[in-house]
């Protein structure tokens, strides 16, 4: 581990940007810049401890210290005279290097000459993660977060200009770069996250957590981002990690080095990844809320179908299935990031009639729902998403619970309006579709609704937030990390709240239901000044679903809630019995066997006039 006494500079030896018999832990300091950089130093003796495709890693060996450092050099990779347990002497140039200005930097020894071989076969004992080490920090990145790993504003300060000494029993990023450059074995180690495409795979080992849900993930919870998370990279032997691990799968011990690459730390295993024990049932259960028919209990889904075009007709058919089978056909559902006609031909097709109609009657073939649907056709390649796209959000209904309350329809820029009564001047009709807010971003479209049991009216708001994309790594430079398109979903979250406001500034016991793709935490500030200026209350906190278990999405360790459903405070009352429910049929698959990114979810609610 980087301690002060490590940093002890040998200030008579640094002469012309040489230094002589510098030790490992002399190179690395206490901070996460190395006082060397761009300095030669000569004497640096170390026990190879792994070899990679372009470099090697060396440990310490003497009085007991064990810190680490990679030697960046092909020719040393090459050598097959240099093995895994040779005390090297080596000179070289420090360099801090990264491969964005957005990550941070890995201490490393460049353009290395080796001046002597001082022994062969020395064992190196790897650490033990949290118990020959600290136990890596559960909820703080880094002391420049200011306490919010989420916080607003972001980028206030960065890891490479303030150069922090390191604090690796408080801050994640700290504990990590503690030990980067060394052997480490994770015991016990559990999937937490599927592999991504090269199968690299997040995990958590023996040492405590928080924000553990059912499945053994980590969820993202207010100001957790979960640093005690580590990922697993490619393995050193050649050959390659699962791509079809599960979430929740135990794994053998892990043993390999820490570094720093492509904005995270990670471990390079000396060997691959292998399963113990999957994590069963591999899917889950269906929704348990079905519909009653009648207002009394009318079911609510809501699901981004991800880049929904009819041509795709795999897509097609397992979209049905998860609305049959999944979410047992809910009478209204809002869905998000449906294509035009013709998908990803960018040739001026706006219109979705032949999308959603393909949709209806795949759902039809399977259950024999038949499903009506509304939605307003876009500005041509004005909303964002794939090119050509023109992705919407859209609503399927069942015509024979429910119906549109006096249909008129609004144009694509033409902006909704809260008439007394409440009523909507267009139905359904756009927000606010000519604010800059929406740039380049889907508009959300309200509507009205009336049940076919008595006339009971209720309002509903689809929505679809501006990407995340532009954001930077949690374990980047730029602190508190850079959070895509926040300025944008803060002033969506004004447009689409002012709104709803409106709706229950005209009639406070108003029915509505504000659902979709938001892009964002609840514990982030375009979601809580949504709540603030709307006077709506989150579904899940109504129907009391356990916090860590509120999620329908997975990116990168982290097991998170990008999709929400809010209610009028008529639907949150405790004689409304609101219900909810997220389906993890996404979320628990590996990579090629998900249908979308995102999870559906599912809410049963009293829509009665009275009750």
């Amino acid at each position: 581990m980087k301690s002060a006494s490590s940093m002890r500079w040998l200030a008579t030896s640094l002469l012309a940007g040489v230094a002589t018999a510098v030790s490992i832990g002399e190179i690395n300091g206490d901070k996460f810049l190395s006082s060397y950089n761009n300095k030669n130093v000569t004497g640096v003796t170390g026990v190879v401890t792994a070899k990679g495709p372009s470099g090697i890693w060396i440990q310490s060996t003497g009085n007991g210290t064990s810190d680490g450092i990679y030697v960046f050099s092909s020719t040393l990779a090459k050598n097959t005279s240099i093995a895994t347990g040779d005390v090297l002497v080596l000179s070289g140039k420090v360099s801090e290097y990264r491969s964005s200005s957005a990550y941070l930097y890995l201490t490393e020894i460049i353009s290395p000459k080796v001046t002597a071989v001082l022994g062969h076969g020395k064992t190196v004992l790897p650490l033990v993660i949290g118990k020959d080490t600290l136990s890596p920090p559960t909820k703080q990145y880094s002391s420049l977060d200011n306490g919010d790993v989420f916080g607003v504003p972001n980028n206030q300060s960065l890891i490479s200009k303030v150069n922090p000494v390191l604090d690796p029993e408080n801050y994640g990023l700290d504990f990590w770069e503690s030990l980067v450059g060394k052997l480490v074995t994770v015991e016990s180690p559990r999937a937490i996250a599927k592999p991504n495409q090269y199968g690299n795979q997040w995990v958590v080992g023996s040492w405590a957590t928080t924000g553990a849900n059912d499945r053994y993930g980590l969820t993202l919870t207010s100001k957790d981002g979960n640093p005690e998370a580590i990922i697993i990279g490619d393995p050193l032997d050649g050959s390659k990690n699962p791509k079809d691990t599960a979430i929740g799968a135990k794994l053998e011990t892990i043993t390999g080095v820490v570094t720093y690459a492509f904005g995270f730390y990670s471990i390079l295993p000396l060997t691959n990844i292998s399963v113990v024990e999957p994590l069963a049932p591999a899917l889950p259960n269906a929704v348990s809320l079905t519909s009653d028919g009648k207002c009394s209990g009318l079911t609510v889904g809501d699901y981004n179908i991800e880049n929904f075009a009819p041509n795709d007709t795999k897509h097609v058919q397992d979209i049905a299935h998860h609305i049959v089978d999944y979410m047992q056909t809910p009478d209204l559902v809002f869905l998000q990031e449906v294509q035009d006609n013709d998908g990803e031909t960018d040739d001026g097709v706006v219109d979705s009639d032949i999308t959603l109609s393909t949709l209806a009657a795949a759902i039809a073939t399977l259950s024999g729902v038949t499903y009506n649907y509304t939605y307003i056709v876009p500005v041509n390649d004005k909303d964002g998403g794939a090119p050509g796209g023109n992705i919407r959000v859209a609503y399927l209904f069942r015509p024979d619970v429910l119906q549109l309350r006096n249909p008129n329809p609004g144009s694509s820029t033409t902006a909704n309006e809260v008439l007394a009564g409440p009523e909507l001047k267009y139905n359904p009709g756009r927000i606010d579709p000519t604010n800059a807010a929406w740039d380049s971003s889907r508009k959300p479209l309200a509507a009205a609704w009336e049940t076919l049991d008595g006339n009971n009216t209720f309002f509903t708001v689809n929505v679809h937030w501006a990407s995340k994309g532009g954001s930077s790594s949690i374990q980047g430079d730029a602190r508190p990390p850079v959070n895509g398109a926040l300025a944008a979903r803060l002033a969506q979250a004004e447009a689409t709240a002012k709104f709803v406001a409106q709706i229950l500034a005209e009639d406070s016991h108003a029915k509505v239901i504000v659902a979709g793709d938001f892009n964002e935490y609840p514990v982030v500030k375009p979601i809580e000044n949504f709540l603030s200026l709307s006077g709506l209350k989150d579904l899940d906190v109504v129907a009391g679903i356990p916090e860590v278990e509120r999620y329908t999405y997975v990116f990168d360790m982290n097991h998170q809630e990008l999709d929400h459903m809010f209610v009028s405070p008529a639907l949150a009352s405790k004689c409304a019995t609101s219900k909810f429910e997220h389906i993890h049929v996404n979320t628990w698959v590996p990579y090629d066997d998900q249908v979308s990114d995102h999870d559906p979810s599912v809410a049963k609610l009293n829509l009665c006039k009275y009750h």
